[in-house]
This record gives structure tokens, sequence and C-alpha cells, in this order.
């Protein structure tokens, strides 16, 4: 996938016709075998630029961290907020997903006056809601919102290995890489692991 620098196009439309905080959000983690769904929710300062952002998975590494900081330094208000391998076992990824994005939607402060969201509508919130197709190429709060999901899970996928390092979860972050399914073959299934979300590989690796 080619990378497609976001716009503030809708954001801006947003402003003009009365919302005064529009905010953006994302969640990562949902391909994975192992490790939380992370959403993050952010509401960009309209009188600073930030240059570069894009759908996260188009980002590489070491930008995605610099954008990182100059995202949650100079935006108005950013959360982020995750589900783990228990709850997304309980209700499933898609769900999980849904309750993450509303958690840090709820934890931004200010409040927002209405959120843009990557293509689903999300429960529970009680501001005005917006979903965008393909929203995290399209809209900067909500690829801003990606970024900061997605750099805060890498680096609890790091953290998870330093505790369990036969995994590798420094290097895959969870996602079903054939090192990782090795991995699974000789060891098993971890508590970081989710028992519900098992591609065909897995279960002909695991018999």
């Amino acid at each position: 996938m080619g990378r497609v620098a976001a716009t503030r196009t809708l954001e801006n439309w947003l402003r003009r016709v009365g919302f005064v905080y529009v905010a953006g959000t994302d969640e990562v983690g949902r391909g994975c075998l192992a490790g939380p769904v992370v959403a993050g929710a952010v509401v960009l300062d309209p009188g600073r630029h930030i240059s570069g952002l894009a759908d996260s998975k188009a980002v590489p590494a070491e930008e995605r961290a610099d954008l990182f900081k100059e995202i949650t330094a100079g935006a108005i208000a950013w959360a982020v907020a995750a589900a783990d391998p228990a709850e997304i076992d309980r209700i499933n990824i898609h769900q999980a997903g849904l309750r993450a994005m509303q958690r840090a939607v709820l934890a931004l402060a200010p409040l927002p006056d209405i959120v843009l969201v990557d293509a689903f509508r999300v429960p529970d919130l009680p501001m005005a809601q917006r979903g965008v197709l393909h929203g995290d190429r399209r809209c900067a709060a909500i690829a801003a919102a990606s970024i900061v999901a997605k750099v805060t899970r890498d680096r609890q996928m790091i953290e998870l290995h330093g505790t369990d390092p036969r995994y590798g979860f420094d290097r895959h972050k969870g996602y079903a890489t054939a090192d990782h399914l090795d991995a699974v073959a000789r060891f098993g299934y971890s508590d970081a692991h989710r028992r519900t979300f098992r591609p065909p590989t897995l279960f002909d690796t695991m018999g």
C-alpha cells in the first residue's frame, strides 16, 4: 500500500459549520494473535500543522515515533485505551476494538463535539460521530489517532517481549508471522495470546 498524505479537509469543514473540537479515532492490533487491541483518539490543533500524517501502516517506525512526539506535544487532546486478550476472547475482536475506541474518546479532555471514525460507528458515545471510509488514509485526525495507537501498542509488545522473549514479540508485535507460528507450535499459547483468534495456518501447525 502506497503512502497517501491525510488532509484536514473534512475537519476544517466541520469546524466551519460549528463543531469546535473535532476528534479522530482508530484502533490497531485487530489482526494479531497476541497482545491487546489499542485505540487512539486525537483532537488536532487547527493552528498547528503536522507534516507527514498518514495511515500508521504506511509510515516507517522511526518516523512514526517522531510523529507520535509531535502529535502528543501539539494536540488539543489525545488519549489511548485498550482491550486485553481476555476481553477480546470474551466479546470478539470487533466489539473489543469498538470498546477501545469508545474508551479513548471518552478519555479526551475536553470531550470532542464530533468524532471521525475509520469506517465503523462507535456505540455509546454521547456526541456526534461520522464514519469515514479509509479514514486513516484520508483524514488527518484519524491518521494521527492511528499513529498514536500504533506507537503505543508497539511499545507495549516490546515490553511484553522483555518479560517473555520466547515468541519474538519485539519483531512481529503479535502478528501471525512464520516465526511467531513456529514459536506457538513449540511453546503453546501464553497469557498474551488470544485463544479465539487463530488463522488456518495455526490450526495446521498445532494439529
